[in-house]
């Protein structure tokens, strides 16, 4: 009995092993080309997990088989890296600008009774930050957008200037992103993100002597909503297996799409990123994890400013799928990370997150 317990064991730790090392892949391989190393990407802090509770397991009892779940952990700890900072650095948050990025979630128009947060309540979260550069997802409003514009600025206490960018959502509704900036604006452009409701834009903003280019950027969600909703009926059991496997595939493939399209997103962003006139901070919802193509692509030659001066777990998004790490402020090396907080408050599905910049001398 003992044997055949081993070996179920030994057989789990070598699947969940080889899930993880499947994630590591997920970065270095374009999901147009083939996309199945991104589903263990997007999964790589739960495989991580229980690489771990396997290797305590076995330490615990003395056995060498825990190297097999470390030394693979080791392998990816850069992927750790940009998930879980161990040390807390030393704040300094003088002589800085502060950058907030933040998903909306629409403002939870949409959410019902089961959130009673309003528009307002976050909006006075947002002023009470005074953060000097906002970059707002899933902005929504109805009526004239240009009217929208100036009362979300009087709403924040009026000293901003703005860029906003908005699609017709319905009779009388938009939806878009915003970047409200304390220091001048002097440019403004978008990347058009063909046959997607994506959004991303550019800011040229100018501090002190200096214009930097601001990329806010919102990239192809996986649109689970409607099939969410029925997979959890049919694991419920109220339909039948043929269902439910039906159910399975179409997630599979919306899953695949959503890699697919993210991954052309970021490399049009990053052509936009490269051939940039000024120091750039690039900065949203990815709409992907540390542990995939976008996130890779889009960061190369760039600082995440969570993994230079985080503390802690970086989770960004807490809704109805599993937490993950899907928001980013990125920047270059004409600027330098203070201080980085993620601020735990549960007003959308996404938590706001805020970087403490200083320009280099």
């Amino acid at each position: 009995m003992k044997k055949i317990l081993y070996r179920i064991f030994l057989a789990v730790n070598i699947l969940f092993a080889s899930s993880l090392i499947l994630s590591y892949f997920a970065v270095h391989i374009d999901p147009g080309k083939f996309a199945f190393p991104a589903y263990f990407g997007l999964a790589y802090p739960y495989l991580l997990f229980a690489n771990i509770v396997i290797a305590v397991i076995w330490a615990v009892k003395l056995r060498p088989e825990a190297l097999i779940s470390v030394l693979i952990i080791a392998a990816g700890f850069t992927h750790l890296s940009n998930y879980i900072k161990f040390r807390k650095p030393e704040e300094d948050k003088t002589a800085t600008f502060r950058v907030l990025s933040y998903n909306l979630r629409l403002f939870n128009h949409f959410e019902g009774k089961d959130n009673p947060v309003s528009e307002k309540k976050i909006l006075e979260f947002l002023n009470n930050q005074q953060a000097d550069i906002i970059l707002l997802q899933e902005f929504f409003h109805t009526g004239n957008p240009l009217q929208k514009e100036q009362s979300l600025i009087r709403a924040l206490g009026g000293n901003y200037h703005s860029h906003l960018k908005v699609m017709g959502s319905g009779k009388n509704r938009y939806y878009g992103i915003a970047t409200l900036s304390r220091f001048p604006v002097t440019g403004r452009g978008e990347i058009i993100h063909p046959g997607s409701s994506s959004l991303s834009i550019f800011t040229d903003i100018l501090i002190g002597k200096d214009t930097f280019r601001i990329f806010n950027n919102h990239l192809q969600s996986f649109r689970l909503r409607r099939m969410e909703r029925s997979f959890i009926n049919e694991i419920s059991g109220s339909s039948d297996d043929k269902d439910a496997l039906n159910e399975i595939r179409s997630i599979y493939g919306s899953l695949k799409r959503g890699f697919v399209r993210r991954a052309v997103q970021a490399r049009l962003v990053k052509e936009h990123v490269n051939t940039s006139p000024f120091p750039v901070i690039v900065a949203g919802d990815f709409n992907d994890t540390p542990v995939s193509y976008s996130y890779r692509k889009i960061r190369k030659g760039l600082n995440d400013a969570f993994v230079k001066s985080g503390y802690g777990a970086g989770f960004t998004y807490k809704g109805n799928y599993p937490p993950n790490r899907i928001d980013y402020i990125l920047y270059d090396n004409s600027l330098d990370s203070r201080s980085f907080d993620i601020i735990k408050i549960r007003y959308s599905d996404h938590y706001p997150i805020i970087a403490y910049l200083r320009k280099r001398d």
